[in-house]
């Protein structure tokens, strides 16, 4: 592709399990997905740390099994949450990577890289990600991007998204829109039918990933896109599938061979790539083998798995499923016989069983296949880049409105929660309401906000806090305003005013427990650019280090051929013999020199030796 003038705007799906990234074509009309170098339109969400370097991607998980301490996944699952959160606790008793908390309670993983033990957040992990995808984008178009839409489950909550915005930022990217991955799926299917649409249509957006469960319902109607209603589980997905498939074959192994592999974090993950590999199988076939040579102490796995066995010890998280998506429809007042299409996203949904019960919820109805469900959410990420740029003439013109997934609301007396904006409100929106001091001679109230939907405000989620001070003392119940207000992006700010003296003041919520400080984002893109750094400089070692051994080659097969020994001056002989000795001598040291430099000018100085003497034999 040729090189612009400017830099392009592109949209990521940033996933639990794989990432997408896409861009939007204005010449010709439309949205490609971007290879990686690879040739795999996915990319894995891998991060891996070793003695002398750091990959990311398919690099990063091929080599998952012999390096699991320090090979990172499922950063999504950690971004954004509390190290005490008890799903946190159920899911580090998994990962092969240790995660522990700071001091304020944030979880953070320990790695090994370089010799050296080193402490990174889920934004960190999440940043490297985000930057290999934008590296991918730039070799594709052969210009810099900036610019991001970035996609996020419809069921992150507040401190979610600010901490993917926080990654982005980390990884040098600009977010333009944070939009829900159901929502990015619809404008891709929504585009690919709008022109036979008439009227009003009812979507049903079913998105099952490898981490992450949502679903939606959205309106299309000529160009607007109206989400109704949201509702979803950001613990839900195929590992979970995975990780129910592992502990069936390790309390079979445990039965056959006396042994527990539990314990082995090699035998795990090699025993976890075959249970994915064997639950993509099950979505075309009815039995498959897993098979796993020298698992462990010797032992071989060759066994077996149905796909009713699959079924079976997954039934439980399949029935949530439908439960969501009864929940969703209930919350839009929508009949199931309403909806006109159901629409399939996410790698999970291929999954024989879930589309036989999502057939049955709506009474038969067909399933939408058309888009490819891995590529979907980015597909529409891009088209939200396009629209949110200048200079694009063909993209298509869409109105997006979407919905917030919770319940938001401060804490009042008696530690209940009054709600100012309930959860699947369309956003963006301001709504006000009056509250008042709940004893007499106050002259300061704490405001406690919270999202989510139980009744008692403990029970939800503590999102941030700050004090309205410095009125005169006033008698119970006297009125202060409260103002919440949602960007297009879902970030909550909230202020108050207290309505005599007209005493202000706000917040926009920063979860002081959870999120990255400015200090701490500064800190990290250094960081960052210092991975970076090594990293270029790892791979111009590997380069010219290639570069010298296949010079070497070249000569050592020069001096085989007969003709040559006969006419090389016995000087000449013993001139090459050295310098292809010193060279292997370099290159078996190879750990002894940190940088490119010693290889590419030992490889100029064997050229200027060996070239003039091979011209003699033209």
């Amino acid at each position: 592709m040729a090189k612009g003038d400017h830099g392009f705007s592109i949209g990521i799906d940033l996933g639990t399990t794989y990432s997408c990234v896409a861009v939007w074509l204005d010449q010709q009309n439309r949205v490609e997905i971007i290879h990686n170098d690879q040739g795999n339109r996915t990319t894995p969400s891998f991060v891996a740390f070793t003695d002398d370097q750091r990959l990311i991607g398919d690099a990063a998980k091929n080599q998952a099994a012999a390096n699991p301490n320090n090979t990172v996944f499922d950063a999504k699952r950690l971004i954004g949450r509390k190290y005490s959160d008890p799903i946190i606790q159920i899911d580090k008793m998994m990962w092969p990577f240790n995660v522990v908390a700071d001091i304020n309670d944030k979880p953070m993983i320990i790695i090994k890289y370089k010799g050296q033990e080193k402490l990174l957040s889920a934004e960190e992990i999440s940043s490297m990600i985000l930057m290999k995808m934008k590296e991918i984008a730039e070799a594709y178009l052969e210009a810099q991007v900036k610019d991001v839409v970035v996609t996020v489950p419809a069921y992150f909550n507040d401190s979610q998204r600010k901490a993917t915005i926080d990654a982005a930022l980390i990884a040098g990217l600009n977010v333009m829109r944070i939009i829900n991955e159901p929502t990015a799926a619809a404008i891709a299917y929504g585009i690919d039918k709008r022109t036979n649409c008439v009227g009003e249509r009812n979507i049903f957006v079913f998105d099952l990933g490898g981490g992450t469960f949502d679903v939606s319902l959205l309106t299309i109607k000529d160009k607007v896109f109206q989400v109704k209603a949201s509702a979803g589980n950001t613990h839900l997905g195929g590992e979970d599938f995975d990780n129910r498939m592992v502990n069936y074959f390790v309390e079979e192994i445990k039965r056959k061979n006396k042994v527990d592999i539990s314990g082995n974090l090699r035998a795990l993950r090699r025993l976890r790539t075959a249970c994915e590999r064997a639950k993509r199988t099950l979505s075309f076939a009815v039995s498959t083998c897993v098979e796993v040579d020298a698992l462990f102490q010797g032992i071989d796995l060759c066994s077996s798995i149905t796909r009713a066995k699959f079924e079976e010890i997954n039934m439980e998280l399949f029935v949530e499923c439908m439960e969501t998506v009864d929940r969703c429809l209930s919350d839009a007042k929508m009949e199931k016989s309403s909806v006109h299409d159901v629409v399939l996203v996410g790698g999970s949904s291929r999954i024989p069983k879930v589309q036989q019960l999502l057939q049955d919820y709506f009474n038969g109805k067909d399933l939408c296949k058309s888009i490819n469900p891995d590529e979907a959410v980015a597909y529409g990420a891009a088209v939200q880049a396009a629209l949110l740029s200048e200079g694009f003439k063909n993209v298509p013109d869409l109105v997006l409105l979407d919905v917030t997934p919770l319940s938001l609301g401060i804490a009042v007396k008696g530690d209940l929660m009054s709600v100012v904006i309930p959860r699947n409100t369309p956003i963006p929106v301001q709504k006000k309401q009056i509250y008042g001091t709940f004893k007499d001679d106050l002259t300061s109230v704490q405001i406690n906000v919270y999202e989510g939907e139980r009744t008692k405000a403990s029970d939800n989620n503590l999102l941030g806090f700050f004090s309205l001070s410095g009125f005169p003392p006033a008698p119970k119940y006297h009125p202060f305003d409260i103002c919440f207000d949602i960007d297009v992006n879902g970030i909550l700010s909230v202020s108050a005013v207290e309505t005599v003296t007209c005493y202000k003041n706000e917040i926009t919520i920063i979860n002081d427990q959870g999120r990255l400080s400015a200090e701490e984002i500064k800190r990290m893109i250094q960081e960052a650019e210092t991975f970076q750094a090594e990293d270029k400089k790892f791979h111009r070692k590997a380069n010219a280090m290639n570069a010298l051994d296949a010079y070497v080659y070249k000569m050592k097969s020069f001096l085989k051929q007969e003709d040559i020994k006969l006419k090389l001056l016995s000087q000449e002989r013993e001139e090459i013999s050295s310098a292809i000795t010193k060279a292997m001598n370099l290159l078996d040291g190879k750990n002894l020199h940190d940088d490119g430099d010693v290889f590419e000018d030992y490889l100029k100085e064997l050229a200027n030796l060996f070239e003039p003497i091979m011209g003699k034999f033209g």
